[in-house]
């Protein structure tokens, strides 16, 4: 059988695919054996792209090992890392193209208003929209923030209005004795 080729686009897409796989196939001491090859090509038709965990500690042999299972099982090499082999056969839909949203419109996604009340998603994917009304954005002004801060914090509001209303009279600049001795007046 012939070994499979990919482009390196290809191979990259599977490859991230791949990241959260766990291995499926573990080739143990007694190396490649025909019941592992067997393993091994029935986790590629089930799955087509698998992971194999390889005991051996030798470099040059997990390469051998990787290029006799591409051989014989007509698959394609995609990634070597360690001890750890990736393998992909063509069969079942590895890669999904896009994420699959059910609730979502189909190429759209939706925005709410600033004072658009929230609808669920079962409810928003029937097409319909809870009746609640919809609450226009006032635009804040001075007066109505001094409101706010008044009803929030009461007399002192208006204390820290009229206290930056007032021009400021001007200080001396003290030395850090005076101020370690306690402030001191100075007229």
């Amino acid at each position: 059988m012939s070994i499979l080729e990919l482009t390196s686009k290809e191979r990259s897409t599977l490859r991230s695919a791949a990241h959260s796989l766990k291995p499926v196939v573990q080739i143990g001491d007694n190396g490649l054996t025909e019941a592992v090859l067997k393993e091994i090509d029935r986790n590629l038709s089930a799955h087509s792209l698998i992971k194999v965990k390889v005991a051996s500690d030798d470099r040059q042999e997990r390469g051998n090992m990787l290029d006799k299972i591409c051989d014989e099982l007509s698959c394609a090499n995609i990634h070597h890392l360690g001890k750890i082999l990736i393998l992909y056969r063509p069969g079942k839909s590895v890669i999904d193209t896009e994420p699959y949203d059910e609730f979502a419109p189909q190429n759209q996604r939706s925005y709410r208003k600033a004072g658009e009340a929230y609808t669920p998603k079962r409810i928003a994917a029937e097409g319909k929209k809870l009746n609640r009304p919809y609450k226009q954005a006032k635009p804040k002004t001075a007066e109505s923030n001094r409101d706010i801060a008044k009803a929030f914090f009461g007399r002192r509001a208006d204390k820290a209005a009229a206290k930056s209303a007032a021009p400021r009279a001007r200080r001396r600049p003290t030395s850090a004795l005076s101020l370690r001795a306690g402030r001191r007046r100075m007229d």
